[in-house]
């Protein structure tokens, strides 16, 4: 945690459970991000959203069995769910899942069948952290931020990337 403390600025989120959620801000942006960021975050992801992410509709705070694809089981409605929260009818419940042979229904049993805590948080959709309207933000999950904000991290990386061999040829 030291580690991290010297270059981002944290803010902390407290659950219901009160569990600790520390979202790191680099330190180029967190001026951008306004004084009350916990209440509109809290808002977003709790008052909108009802605790679930907005593009697959997985719950906040809960385990959920899924297979990697994007594929879940919601056991609020006892079915699978694709990666945009629309039910699947070709899977069998995960009982039938697990016991299942090499090959059935186009998976391998067990070893594809994982188990995340879903952990929601506000993401921009343009990602810019200084446009704070409501409909610039969104409830994800961390599978859905990522996959949102991938195409971002690989920009930033170039960029990264190419400052670090910018300064390296300035010091040869």
């Amino acid at each position: 945690m030291d580690k991290l403390s010297h270059c981002c600025f944290l803010l902390s989120f407290s659950t219901i459970l009160n569990h600790r959620i520390v979202m790191p801000i680099a330190r180029e942006h967190r001026w951008l991000y306004p004084i009350d960021w916990r209440e509109l975050s809290a808002f977003i992801r709790f008052g909108r959203a009802k605790g679930r992410c907005e593009h697959c509709q997985r719950p906040h705070g809960r385990h959920v069995l899924h297979l990697g694809d994007g594929v879940w089981w919601d056991e609020d409605i006892s079915r699978w769910r694709n990666g945009q929260g629309r039910c699947v009818r070709r899977l069998p419940p995960p009982d039938a899942l697990l016991c299942a042979q090499p090959g059935f229904v186009g998976i391998d049993p067990p070893s594809q069948v994982r188990i995340t805590r879903v952990v929601l948080a506000s993401a921009h959709l343009n990602h810019d952290p200084s446009d704070n309207r409501p409909r610039n933000l969104a409830a994800l999950c961390q599978r859905c931020h990522m996959r949102h904000d991938a195409s971002e991290h690989r920009r930033r990386r170039w960029i990264n990337a190419f400052r670090m061999r910018a300064i390296g040829d300035l010091f040869a």
